[in-house]
C-alpha cells in the first residue's frame, strides 16, 4: 500500500458518514469494508500447516501478495515470491547456500532473513549489483501447528501474534483437529456466513452432523460487544412455528434428541443440558457464537470450541482454516483424535462445512435486502469499519515518505542581439 493509500483511507474513515437509509442495498455505509475484497492488512493470518513447510520453497497467495515460504535451520521464512531480475517466482528455486534462496533462472541469491541480494551466481563474486537490491520479507510465527504471516499496511512493526489469537488458546492446552481448504468466493461472504444468525437452522438441517441433533426454527437474538469480539446472544428460542397462510414448520424429528424447551443455551446451539468443559465454562462467553477481526469465528460448544479463520487469497478466493479444539489431557487427547479422524473431520469439517462453502461460492452481493436476523452482519461490518480505521490511522506514521524534489527553474531564453528585453509586467499591466 502506498503512502497515499494509508493517508487517504485514514482521512476518509475519520469523516462522518451519512446515516444509512432504510432498505439500503449496497455497502457504502462501510467504505473500508467495501474496499476490503482482498482482506485487511495489519493482521496475522494462518497460511498452512507448519509441518508442510520444508527446505523446498513453496508458493502461497495471501491478501493479493505472492509469498514464498521455506524452512531453514528450523525457522520458517517468508519472502515476496518474485525475483526482481525477470520476475521469476523464487518458489521455483532452491537453496544453494545456507540462509539463502536462489532464483532458478540466473542464480540471483537472496538472504532469507533480510531479503537482500547476496550473490549473483552467473555474474561472479564481484557482481556490482549485490547489496543494491532486495525482495520484501514478511514476519512469520508458528502457533497451534500453523504458519502465520503478518501482512503489513506500511512499514509498521507487527503486533505480537498472541494479542490477536483467542485468549483461551494461548492460556490453555488442548488437542486440535483441523482442516485447511482453498475455496472460491469472497472471504467476506465466508465470514458473514459463519456469524450469520439464521442460516444454520435452515441450510444445515440436512447435514449429517445434525442428524440426531435438534435445531430451533427461529430465535430472538441480540449482538453485544466484549473486548475485541462481538457475541450473538440468544434471548428467546422457538423450536417450531406456525406461519400465517402457510403452515407449521419445525426442525423436530422423531429420531432426533428431544430439546429441553424450558432452558435457553448460549453454549452450543442445539439445546441446553449437556455438561460444559471446565475450561470452556471458565471463559464465561456471553454467547456461543463470536467474531473478531480480521475474520475469526468462534463457536463454543459444551465439550469443544470450533474456530474458523477466513483467510483472503485474492478478490475471488479465500482459504478456509477450521480448527476444532478439545481442552482435555492424557488419554482424553487420544480419544478425541481417534474420534476426530474417524468421523468428525469428514462430518463437521467436510460435509457440514461444505454446505457453507456452497453458499459462499454462489452468493452475489451487493445489492442486498437485509432482514431482522442480519443484525449479526451489520454489527460485524460496524466492528470491522471502526477497528480498521484506527489501525490505518496508527500505521500512517510508518508509511514511507516520498523524497522532496527541488523545484525546477524555468529557463528564460536569451534575448537576440539588437533586441530590447520585454518590459516586466506589474500587477498584470505592462510598465509604460
Amino acid at each position: 500500500m502506498t503512502t497515499t493509500d494509508v493517508t487517504d483511507a485514514s482521512v476518509a474513515a475519520s469523516e462522518p458518514q451519512r446515516p444509512r437509509a432504510a432498505g439500503r442495498q449496497d455497502w457504502t455505509a462501510w467504505p473500508l469494508y467495501n474496499a476490503a475484497s482482498s482482506g485487511y492488512r495489519g493482521y496475522w493470518y494462518p497460511v498452512v500447516w507448519a509441518s508442510h513447510i520444508t527446505k523446498d520453497p513453496k508458493s502461497y497467495m495471501l491478501g493479493g501478495d505472492k509469498l514464498m515460504l521455506m524452512r531453514d535451520g528450523g525457522k520458517i521464512y517468508a519472502l515476496h515470491d518474485r525475483c526482481p531480475h525477470r520476475g521469476v517466482p523464487l518458489s521455483e528455486g532452491d537453496q544453494q547456500f545456507p540462509g539463502t534462496v536462489s532464483c532458478p533462472y540466473h542464480g540471483w541469491t537472496f538472504k532469507l532473513d533480510t531479503g537482500k541480494l547476496a550473490a549473483v551466481i552467473t555474474d561472479g563474486p564481484d557482481s556490482k549489483i549485490c547489496g543494491k537490491l532486495s525482495v520484501r520479507t514478511y514476519a512469520v510465527e508458528e502457533r497451534l501447528g500453523l504458519v502465520w504471516v503478518y501482512l503489513p499496511i506500511a512499514d509498521e512493526p507487527p503486533h505480537p501474534i498472541d494479542d490477536q489469537l483467542p485468549r483461551e488458546l494461548t492460556e490453555n492446552t488442548g488437542i486440535i483437529g483441523g482442516r485447511i481448504q482453498p475455496r472460491q468466493g469472497d472471504w467476506r461472504f465466508a465470514c458473514e456466513n459463519g456469524f450469520d444468525e439464521g442460516h444454520a437452522k435452515y441450510l444445515h438441517r440436512t447435514a449429517l452432523w445434525r442428524l440426531f441433533k435438534p435445531m430451533p426454527t427461529w430465535n430472538i437474538t441480540r449482538i453485544i460487544p466484549e473486548g475485541r469480539w462481538i457475541y450473538r446472544v440468544q434471548d428467546e428460542v422457538y423450536w417450531e412455528a406456525t406461519f400465517p397462510g402457510v403452515g407449521k414448520w419445525t426442525n423436530k424429528r422423531w429420531w432426533k434428541k428431544k430439546p429441553d424447551e424450558s432452558k435457553i443455551s448460549n453454549i452450543g446451539n442445539t439445546g441446553a443440558g449437556k455438561e460444559v468443559n471446565p475450561v470452556i465454562a471458565a471463559q464465561k462467553f456471553p454467547g456461543f457464537a463470536s467474531l473478531s477481526m480480521p475474520g475469526v469465528l468462534r463457536i463454543a460448544y459444551p465439550t469443544f470450541i470450533h474456530y474458523e479463520f477466513y483467510v483472503p487469497v485474492d478478490e475471488e478466493n479465500h482459504r478456509y482454516v477450521g480448527l476444532m479444539v478439545n481442552f482435555v489431557s492424557g488419554l482424553g487427547k487420544a480419544k478425541f483424535y481417534v474420534k476426530y479422524l474417524g468421523a468428525i473431520r469428514w462430518l463437521f469439517h467436510g460435509q457440514f462445512s461444505g454446505q457453507d462453502a456452497w453458499m459462499v461460492e454462489v452468493t452475489d452481493a451487493p445489492p442486498e435486502k437485509l432482514y431482522r436476523p442480519d443484525v449479526s452482519l451489520t454489527s460485524w461490518r460496524n466492528l470491522a469499519e471502526e477497528e480498521y480505521a484506527e489501525k490505518l490511522s496508527a500505521a500512517a506514521q510508518f508509511a514511507p515518505q516520498k523524497e522532496a524534489r527541488p523545484a525546477r527553474k524555468r529557463r528564460v531564453p536569451a534575448a537576440s542581439a539588437g533586441t530590447e528585453p520585454a518590459s516586466t509586467p506589474v500587477n498584470g499591466q505592462s510598465a509604460e
